[in-house]
């Protein structure tokens, strides 16, 4: 018999509760409703990349666009040139997978070049957007880009 009812029993009265029977959280069950943000910091949606607002531009920040001359700018001030991933077209009329090649990375043999007129009709058929970075945190020019679902 615990404690608690042998002391009533007994004719004595205790203002303790019984003590419940502990239970395990499982923490898979608890979800998070929303997660806290650094203060003074607000978030802006910006195409489908979420990116931190910042007054004017600040170095290691990315930027979203769909505007080719400033993609075309962007990836030619850096000697990249538009290709295809080969093997990755539906047919002959079509451009495969797109990437941008850069002079001295690993794009040989498996990149073939292509006319920037057939990347950008890839580009708006497959409704991407172009995630880019400028400069880099300690302030280099950056080759940082990445095409995304709009």
């Amino acid at each position: 018999m615990r404690k608690e009812s042998a002391e009533i029993e007994a004719g004595k009265a205790t203002s303790r509760r019984p003590k419940r029977p502990k239970t395990q959280t499982n923490r898979a069950s608890i979800k998070s409703t929303s997660r806290a943000k650094p203060a003074g910091r607000a978030t802006k949606k910006s195409g489908t990349a979420t990116r931190r607002a910042a007054p004017g531009k600040t170095a290691g920040q990315s930027q979203s666009t769909t505007d080719h001359e400033t993609i075309r700018q962007w990836a030619e001030s850096r000697g990249g040139t538009p290709t295809s991933v080969k093997g990755t077209a539906r047919s002959k009329e079509h451009v495969g997978l797109l990437r941008i090649d850069f002079p001295g990375f690993s794009g040989e043999g498996t990149l073939e070049p292509v006319e920037w007129d057939e990347w950008f009709e890839r580009f708006d058929e497959s409704k991407l957007a172009f995630l880019y970075q400028d400069k880099t945190k300690d302030g280099k020019q950056s080759r940082f880009f990445k095409l995304v679902k709009r």
